[in-house]
């Protein structure tokens, strides 16, 4: 409570400065509805809402473990080899500073445009590559090199070493990389929906399409909630998930 606290007050204080401010100065609701509006909103369109707030999170949580599994395990093969992570590292680059919105209309013609949802965890599975890829490859590079130089003494293979003493020193790094993916999942998601252009995925960017395009501002700010809702809730399932790891290596 005492870490919760905080937060918890001075967004208590923000929506009340917010109501305070939308009714003394008679915004107009199509400009921004106050605080109370939103949660009227969101009371009245719950079950849409709800069920397009559990689509983009199961395509965000889909695409964070795409990301986890083609990241992490690109990192851990090429951490094999100088070579090899000379070779791949600018390609992960090249991936992370290319925009979702050049990219979209290729992976939607790929995928199908009968298939939109796969296109929208390709696309922020891409997103949240980089994070993971580049967070284990730097732990797994990050070990005491006074115990490098013990597993040389010993000769161990390369396996050995990955398995004994670098995967150990790149947990930390692995799920930092975990807690920045999880996030731009969320984010990745949110876009990619907006960029395909389909409402067949049903999300939550398709509600802001919908409700922006009719002036319904509490709606989108409705949904805009639900969305710092599931990326705190992404972020408590990596924070859950670190916890548990840290107490079994402990």
């Amino acid at each position: 409570m005492t870490r919760l606290l905080p937060p918890l007050l001075l967004t208590a204080l923000l929506l009340a400065a917010w109501e305070m401010a939308c009714r003394t100065l008679h915004v107009p609701a199509y400009f921004l509805p106050p605080p109370s509006a939103v949660a009227v909103a969101m009371v009245d369109r719950a079950p849409v809402l709800a069920a397009s707030a559990v689509a983009t999170f199961w395509m965000a949580l889909q695409a964070l473990i795409v990301a986890a599994l083609l990241g992490g395990g690109l990192a851990l093969i090429v951490s094999l080899s100088r070579p090899a992570e000379r070779a791949v590292r600018p390609l992960a680059v090249a991936l992370q500073v290319t925009p979702v919105v050049a990219i979209a209309p290729l992976v939607l013609i790929w995928t199908g445009l009968d298939h939109a949802d796969r296109a929208v965890v390709a696309l922020a599975a891409a997103v949240a590559f980089f994070p993971l890829f580049s967070g284990v490859l730097t732990g797994l590079k990050a070990a005491d090199p006074d115990l490098e130089r013990l597993f040389d003494l010993y000769r161990a293979s390369p396996l050995q070493r990955l398995i004994r003493l670098r995967l150990p020193a790149a947990l930390p790094f692995m799920l930092e990389g975990l807690r920045v993916a999880s996030g731009l999942a969320v984010i990745g998601a949110v876009v990619a929906e907006f960029v395909s252009g389909s409402g067949a995925t049903q999300g939550l960017a398709w509600r802001l399409l919908e409700a922006g395009n009719r002036l319904r501002t509490a709606d989108m700010l409705a949904a805009l909630a639900l969305l710092m809702f599931m990326g705190l809730a992404l972020n408590g399932l990596v924070s859950a998930l670190e916890r548990a790891v840290r107490r079994r290596t402990l």
